[in-house]
């Protein structure tokens, strides 16, 4: 794929802000890897986003699972011969990446696929904690065959709240009402505190919207993670000419 600048796709809609909040964080770690290197708008990372609204069926996977996937199959066939490398800006979403792999195999001139579980699984190898937080969507934090993290859980390594519901119920009021209403973050807060692992994963790309720091807690954002690994590989192709 040498016929344009190396491209970065982002595929969003489960939400739309957190396809936004990807594609920021890559413009900023691109900033962060080149420093004084940055030469401002002729070095930000190329990007194709596609937002698919149907892919919100996610939110409830188990009874949508074939119309979610006949969403997001279409997405991936009309983002993947765009570009380089594309991501799913969607924790529960990347429970497909197994169908995404070989749907790209039998596609031609088609870019690579980075999941959120193969990110995750690095950053985790380099915590020497055997128990982390996860907060997520109700799929997600589940852990069982709907969970695209249900493999590293089987493991014990996450803490997850006990109020599942409510915290489910607080990323679907993030989609509704905002990011910026005010009862949301309290709301987090509590969700944080409730959990004794000093280590919390952020995998639902809503909840970063809406963190806070907190004493005693360290987040590891999996949408920040991501976004640092599809700059180093635009940097990495580019050098500074991205």
């Amino acid at each position: 794929m040498t016929h344009r600048p190396f491209t970065i796709g982002i595929i969003a809609g489960s939400g739309p802000e957190a396809g936004m909040d990807l594609w920021s964080k890559v413009v900023v770690q691109t900033q962060k890897q080149l420093g004084d290197g940055f030469r401002g708008d002729i070095d930000a990372p190329r990007v194709v986003i596609v937002s698919e609204p149907q892919l919100g069926l996610s939110m409830d996977l188990r009874r949508n699972e074939a119309d979610t996937w006949a969403a997001l199959e279409q997405t991936v066939r009309q983002i993947a011969p765009q570009v380089d490398v594309f991501a799913i800006a969607c924790n529960t979403l990347n429970w497909f990446a197994p169908r995404v792999e070989k749907l790209l195999d039998r596609l031609s001139d088609s870019g690579d696929f980075l999941s959120f579980q193969s990110v995750l699984e690095r950053k985790l190898a380099q915590t020497e904690h055997s128990r982390v937080g996860l907060l997520a969507a109700g799929p997600v934090a589940a852990l069982d065959d709907f969970s695209v993290y249900a493999a590293m859980g089987s493991t014990g390594l996450f803490e997850t709240p006990d109020d599942a519901d409510a915290l489910h119920g607080l990323i679907e009021d993030v989609k509704r009402l905002g990011q910026s209403d005010p009862s949301l973050s309290p709301r987090m807060a509590a969700v944080v505190q409730s959990l004794a692992s000093e280590i919390v994963v952020l995998a639902c790309t809503e909840l970063p919207l809406i963190a806070t720091p907190m004493r005693g807690k360290t987040f590891i954002d999996v949408t920040e993670c991501v976004a640092e690994t599809l700059a180093a590989r635009a940097i990495n192709a580019e050098g500074a000419k991205i």
